[in-house]
Order: C-alpha cells, then sequence, then structure tokens
C-alpha cells in the first residue's frame, strides 16, 4: 500500500497541519517542548498507527471467523531509552463484550502481530529524503 501526506509547518511554532487526501490531523508539541499541545505530538501519531492498525486487523479478523465482540481494546505504551536509539512498544488488547476461550485468544495474539503497521516497525525501513529548494 502507498500512502503520501503533507505536512505543513508555518510559523505558529510546531503546529503542523498533516494532510492525507482529504483528511486532516494536527500534530503538535506539548508546552514544555516550546508548542501548544493542540494535537498529538509525533511519537503519539505512531503509537497511535499502531494502535489503530491493531485493533482494524483483529477486527477482520474476528468478523471473517464471525467471533463476537463489541469493542477491541488496544492500549500502546511506547518507550525510549536516553539515547533514542531503542524503543519499546508495549501493546495490551483487550476484547469487551466477548467470550474467547484460551485457544482464541492464542490466536489473536498472533493476529495481532500481523497488523501491517507492526509489520513496518519490526522490518526493513528505509527513510531517502530530498530537499527540494
Amino acid at each position: 500500500m502507498d500512502v503520501t501526506v503533507k505536512a505543513v509547518l508555518g510559523t505558529e511554532l510546531y503546529y503542523t497541519e498533516v494532510t492525507a487526501g482529504s483528511n486532516v490531523l494536527i500534530t503538535d508539541e506539548p508546552a514544555d517542548l516550546g508548542g501548544q499541545n493542540k494535537g498529538f505530538n509525533p511519537f503519539e501519531v505512531l503509537a497511535t498507527s499502531l494502535a489503530s492498525c491493531t485493533a482494524a486487523t483483529l477486527r477482520m479478523y474476528m468478523d471473517r471467523k464471525k467471533w463476537e465482540a463489541e469493542k477491541i481494546v488496544v492500549e500502546i505504551e511506547m518507550t525510549r531509552d536516553t539515547t533514542g536509539t531503542k524503543t519499546t512498544f508495549n501493546r495490551k488488547v483487550s476484547f469487551e463484550g466477548a467470550s474467547l476461550d484460551v485457544d482464541m485468544k492464542k490466536r489473536l495474539a498472533i493476529i495481532a502481530d500481523k497488523c501491517p503497521v507492526h509489520k513496518v516497525l519490526t522490518g526493513e525501513v528505509t527513510i531517502n529524503t530530498e530537499l527540494a529548494v
């Protein structure tokens, strides 16, 4: 899947409008870093990507299997070491209004790891930068 987003940051410190097609997302930095906390910070967006993708992947699988759940709740805690070179994502998944046995839960844990964002984060990533002047 190819994705194109555009981030535009003007003169208002760190307030950034990010567009993807017709959708707009606001990012900002917390006040203690000079921002106004008007939106998610970039790390929250990254964790949000993993959480939402995991939930959608699990919902698709459960729908296909006809397994019921009123809600799928995915919580992500992202921590970085002091050097900023090692990042850990702790993912907690819970199901509200579901009757899942042990085997079903084991299968859903495997499916959570098949979320496309999970695969990106654990796979090989290349970032190419071009400065247009």
